[in-house]
């Protein structure tokens, strides 16, 4: 599937810069150009379009999403424009289109950066018919998908900390892709320090995302150095284990979808006992059927971004590739609340969503 995607990426890219540089050739002082340099004139032209890989300073991905919706917006003014044209009968003098492409690509890349770089906090309120806690609640506070290095490095993710401590949860859960392949070192060591120094009265777990494990093997440390520090700095680690948490409720964390030796639900929640409140953490949101079948009272969830890029969310639902794109969904007794993340995978950019922090209250009444 990612060849298949990176594949689509490459020929749009080639695509866009073909009808880009055609395009920028109509602009009127181009045009008067040409009339005696021709050739002057379509260097001109891609002299212009090369502006474009100034998004490579933030990183090969913005450039090319960057290309990918001004090629989109002018495509869409230029047919708004020719159907003008032939209504009005005119011929086509200068690139008007242009500019106002120009101009709606970056108001859009403008809030898509704005989206992605201010983290807000989202609250869910839950309701459990089960005695969970002495007090009746429980507040819980989720990271997923930082993608260290992204939007946020080991001390913007240390800053992040301190609002998460200022909502008091009684425990911190990170449902996976905390690092990626270009995090470094220094930023994990300070980004788990930061995870540890948060010290939650019923504790801080960790399940592993597809990405922290890395894919290219180019990072300078490992997945076991990733684990090994978490672990010294106090937060459990879960893979494909279920803990009892101070006596009061299960906490079942899971390996990650890709990995083939992960167990099913059925096994993680054998000997369990139902009267009691059962959390399980599963990074892709991919799996509902059965979570809510071995009747888990909550899943959370990360691994979509939220859709990220306007219409990436809706396409995976379409070929299945997760059950929920984003937000809260119940089936039968199981909650399912599937996070937008704090940051995203390689893109600075969120159109589709926002980037966030997820807490949630659970208020016990009996019945």
């Amino acid at each position: 599937m990612w060849i298949a995607i990176f594949g689509a990426v490459l020929i749009g890219c080639v695509a866009s810069i073909i009808f880009l540089i055609r395009q920028i050739h109509w602009f009127t002082p181009i045009q008067k150009l040409a009339v005696k340099h021709r050739g002057l004139s379509w260097a001109v032209s891609l002299g212009l379009f090369s502006l474009t890989g100034l998004l490579c300073l933030i990183n090969v991905w913005a450039m090319a999403i960057g290309l990918l919706h001004l090629a989109l917006f002018w495509f869409i003014c230029f047919e708004v424009a020719a159907v003008v044209r032939k209504l009005r009968h005119a011929e086509r003098k200068g690139c008007p289109e242009g500019v106002i492409a120009i101009l709606m690509t970056a108001v859009y890349l403008c809030y898509g950066w704005y989206s992605a770089h201010h983290i807000v906090i989202t609250h869910y309120d839950l309701e459990s018919p089960t005695k969970l806690c002495e007090d009746g609640s429980l507040r819980i506070a989720e990271i997923a998908d930082l993608h260290l290095g992204i939007t946020l490095d080991g001390a913007e993710f240390s800053q992040q900390m301190s609002r998460i401590k200022s909502q008091e949860p009684d425990i911190i859960v990170v449902t996976g892709d905390f690092v990626d392949d270009d995090s470094n070192r220094e930023d994990m060591l300070r980004a788990c320090k930061a995870l540890g120094d948060a010290k939650p009265v019923l504790g801080t777990y960790f399940i592993l995302g597809n990405h922290d494990p890395g894919y290219g093997n180019y990072r300078d440390f490992t997945v076991d150095e990733l684990l090994s520090e978490l672990e010294k700095n106090g937060v459990t680690v879960l893979t494909d284990e279920t803990v009892m948490v101070n006596d009061r409720f299960y906490l079942t964390g899971r390996r990650d979808a890709y990995d083939g030796e992960r167990a099913s639900m059925e096994e993680l929640c054998s000997g369990l006992d139902r009267s009691r409140y059962h959390i399980v953490l599963d990074h892709q949101p991919n799996d509902f059927a059965a979570e809510a079948e071995a009747k888990a009272d909550l899943v959370l969830s990360g691994h979509t971004h939220g859709g990220h890029l306007l219409p990436a969310g809706y396409i995976g639902l379409l070929i299945g590739a997760n059950d929920r794109v984003y937000g809260y969904e119940q089936r039968g007794r199981t909650n399912f609340i599937v996070s937008s993340g704090i940051s995203g995978w390689a893109i600075p950019f969120k159109t589709g969503t926002v980037s966030e922090i997820v807490v949630i209250d659970i208020t016990c009444a009996d019945g």
